[in-house]
């Protein structure tokens, strides 16, 4: 039973593809409800306050935010845009009672936006539909709404979702309206929707108090601090409350210690929350994600759904280098399961489990950009690790016993002139196409389902083939049987033979056997890889090698050396390029390849085991 209260809020999250204009959305509405001064200075994209998502411009982690509208109280969740970082969005939709759904004008909704919106749907939530950067020039308003209403027709969307009310909207201009063909003023059309269209929550404000646990994170002086909305009742500071697990069993009783509710871009405490508000509390050292938070006398969880599987392992291993422990200051192997058993607390798309060896750990997650964040986050903290090729999970088949592989389904956009190489390089990748149609302006539109171990690294690839033009987007779609061996690497490396620092003369004199990774000047150690070799196998080589000194000088033979610039990779494109044989080193102020087995020896015994094998 909704009270007065309950009627004055809305609870919405907000959907997007990555760079759709989400967070610059989420700007606008602060500035336009008064939540900044005018002449308040602001970063921009408020919402993306991780270093890392400014740096990359995606949201990782969903958040929670308030505005106040004339009497109404909005509550705004700003959700992830990229399909890696689903586990997020999976939860945070149970807290809210609508969607905004924010798709670009020209491209139209991406798989990502498809994943998030079918989730959405199967809720029950009645989506509200923006086409941003309707003032591009490129844009294809009346294409786009016909193709998002195709988009909930083929996720079977009630007849009552695809009855959505329509906004054409410049999240960077700050405004939004009913008409294609006219510029708006402001919002408010987007606010008068949200009023009229999104329901107030459904709370007994009556009963005792229940709550889902959705987000969790660690605060330094509060302790665990868990984000949910109100079922029912209501909360109070200092109030017993206990924590049961989606099975029923009793995790925890404890008082809460601290009420934080969203305003703005800050959280303030309260003495009181009701049912129906987004709330974070303090207090619990044991409760988790999904688990329920209620009064003493409540028996029965609220039912939560389970999370798509991670479908992408790494072996995340200590630093072992001769070069351990220059960069970092966390590099035991303590130090190193605690971080990974944290995050897996709170990001429920990471599995974390222990494997035979003591100093390495298994990471598993939905894909390479998910685990790549862990580990860049890891090494801002000043984590040394070593990583190994990521690998994906395969599945058994109840039925028949034969082994499946995730495949995903991959959308591209692509200029006409590079459509050919694409096609070739997923096939070579055993990918099959779907779909293949022009998308206006030269481009091209191609879907296809591919296994996920075929994709892994081919992104840098495929900038490359397509000139920097092209947009990839991938989806997790199913699990399919396995699709044979997928041909790899083709080169060899370039294997550093002793400890030092690179020499430029030595250098100058291994161009020719392929690109180098390193530079003049450059610590390495034996087992190193040092570049790509231009065949096929591995070769050791010297990069220390120094220029014989004599008495006797000839014209020409103090030239300055002069070297090719290296290739440098980021950690992504590291991750992607290694072997089974291989390992990143990450420091915090560095990335190194490197055989798992540094000494030749060891390499040449394990080699002659397996041909034994």
């Amino acid at each position: 039973m909704a009270d007065a209260k309950t009627e004055k809020l809305r609870n919405i999250a907000i959907i997007a593809h990555v760079d759709h204009g989400k967070t610059t959305l989420v700007d606008a509405m602060f500035r336009q409800s008064g939540v900044f001064r005018d002449n308040q200075r602001v970063a921009e994209r408020a919402m993306d306050s991780g270093e890392l998502e400014r740096e990359r411009g995606i949201t990782i982690l969903s958040k929670c935010t308030s505005i106040k509208w004339r009497d109404l109280r909005i509550n705004i969740v700003d959700t992830p845009g990229h399909a890696d970082f689903g586990g997020e969005v999976e939860r945070i939709l149970g807290m809210v009672d609508g969607v905004a759904l924010l798709v670009d004008a020209a491209e139209g909704p991406m798989p990502q936006t498809k994943f998030v919106t079918g989730k959405a749907l199967k809720l029950g939530l009645r989506p509200i539909v923006l086409l941003n950067k309707a003032d591009r020039p490129d844009a294809r308003v009346h294409e786009v709404h016909e193709e998002v209403f195709d988009l909930f027709a083929a996720l079977e969307a009630t007849d009552e979702q695809l009855d959505f009310p329509l906004l054409f909207a410049s999240a960077k201009e700050g405004w939004a309206g009913a008409e294609a063909d006219k510029r708006g003023e402001n919002l408010e059309p987007l606010f008068n929707v949200i009023a009229e269209h999104v329901p107030p929550p459904k709370a007994d404000a009556e009963g005792p108090f229940v709550m889902l646990a959705t987000t969790l994170e660690n605060d330094p002086f509060l302790g665990r601090v868990l984000t949910g909305r109100i079922q029912s009742g209501s909360v109070a500071a200092n109030m017993p409350v206990k924590a049961i697990r989606r099975d029923g069993k009793a995790v925890e009783q404890t008082k809460v210690t601290k009420i934080l509710a969203f305003r703005g871009l800050e959280r303030v405490a309260l003495d009181s929350a009701d049912a129906g508000d987004i709330v974070a509390l303090a207090g619990f050292s044991t409760a988790t994600v999904a688990d329920t938070l209620c009064a003493p006398e409540v028996e029965t969880p609220i039912a939560a759904d389970p999370v798509d599987p991670p479908t992408l392992s790494m072996l995340f291993s200590i630093n072992d280098s001769p070069l351990a422990g220059k960069d970092g200051s966390k590099v035991t192997t303590r130090m190193i399961r605690e971080r990974l058993l944290r995050e897996s607390e709170g990001n429920v798309a990471i599995r974390v489990s222990e494997t035979g060896a003591k100093d390495a750990f298994e990471v598993a997650g939905r894909g390479e950009l998910q685990l790549g964040v862990l580990i860049e986050t890891m090494r801002r903290e000043g984590f040394e690790l070593s990583v190994g090729r990521p690998r994906v999970l395969f599945r058994d088949d109840p039925e028949t016993g034969a082994k499946l592989e995730p495949i995903e389904e991959v959308l591209v956009d692509v200029d006409e002139e590079y459509s050919g190489l694409v096609v070739e390089a997923i096939s070579v990748r055993k990918g099959r196409m779907k779909d293949m149609r022009p998308s206006g302006g030269g481009k091209v539109r191609i879907s296809f389902l591919a296994p996920s171990r075929g994709l892994i690294g081919y992104h840098g690839e495929f900038l490359t083939e397509t000139r920097g033009t092209g947009v990839m987007s991938r989806l997790f779609h199913g699990y399919d049987p396995f699709k044979g061996p997928i041909p790899r690497r083709r080169n060899g490396v370039l294997i550093a033979i002793a400890d030092g620092k690179s020499v430029a003369y030595g250098l100058k004199g291994l161009e020719g056997r392929g690109p180098l990774f390193i530079g003049a000047g450059e610590q390495v150690y034996q087992g190193m890889i040092i570049g790509e070799h231009s065949r096929g196998n591995d070769l050791e080589v010297n990069p220390m090698k120094s220029k014989q000194l004599t008495n006797i000088r000839a014209s020409g033979k103090d030239d300055a050396v002069t070297l090719t610039p290296p290739r440098r990779m980021s950690l992504e494109q590291a991750i992607a390029y290694i072997e089974n044989d291989e390992l990143v080193e990450v420091t915090p102020n560095h990335l190194r390849l490197r055989k798992t087995l540094l000494s030749p020896h060891e390499r040449k015994r394990e080699s002659r085991k397996k041909e034994a094998e």
